[in-house]
């Protein structure tokens, strides 16, 4: 239908703080566009990978947003290690906060085991880690936190298993 105008290497390093300032005012959806733009004309552009993957799980649980299966394509493209495992673990822990907002039936359980996935990642980032760098243990605590302070947050039933009725 449209044919998307390309941005100019050297509008990279502008519409890059563009991108950043709209996911701080909750506009993810414009910092995704602003993202892909750059990603067009600079493909293995790290910062705009990384912006474009929170940008996309700052959509989690909105109608319209990019899914989970784009987030973890992108983490592919991470040259880094570190890097792969941290925004993985972002990823878990955002797919996981979007369950627990539902409070639907069973939404605890898979908040659980999002979450217990993000601690995985964010374990194998702090080995990875830099020195000086506590990121990884930062979100570790967020989500344990998250799950002692909600009673429902815990693993389901073993598939199975019926549960029990009294």
């Amino acid at each position: 239908m449209f044919e998307l105008k390309t941005l100019s290497p050297e509008g990279i390093g502008a519409a890059l703080k563009k991108a950043v300032r709209y996911r701080l005012l909750n506009e993810p959806f414009l910092a995704e566009s602003i993202c892909r733009d750059i990603l067009a004309t600079a493909p293995d552009h790290q910062e705009a990978l990384i912006t474009l993957i929170l940008a996309i799980t700052d959509q989690f649980g909105t109608e319209g947003g990019s899914t989970l299966a784009d987030a973890r394509t992108l983490l592919r493209r991470l040259e880094r290690e570190y890097d792969r495992e941290y925004y993985a673990g972002m990823v878990c822990e955002r797919k996981g906060k979007s369950h627990l907002r539902r409070h639907s039936a069973g939404s605890g359980s898979v908040a659980y085991d999002w979450l217990r996935q993000a601690m995985d990642h964010y374990e194998r980032a702090e080995a990875l880690r830099p020195a000086g760098n506590d990121d990884p243990l930062l979100r570790w605590n967020t989500c344990a936190r998250l799950i002692q302070k909600h009673a429902h947050v815990r693993p389901g039933e073993p598939h199975g298993v019926p549960a029990l009725l009294e």
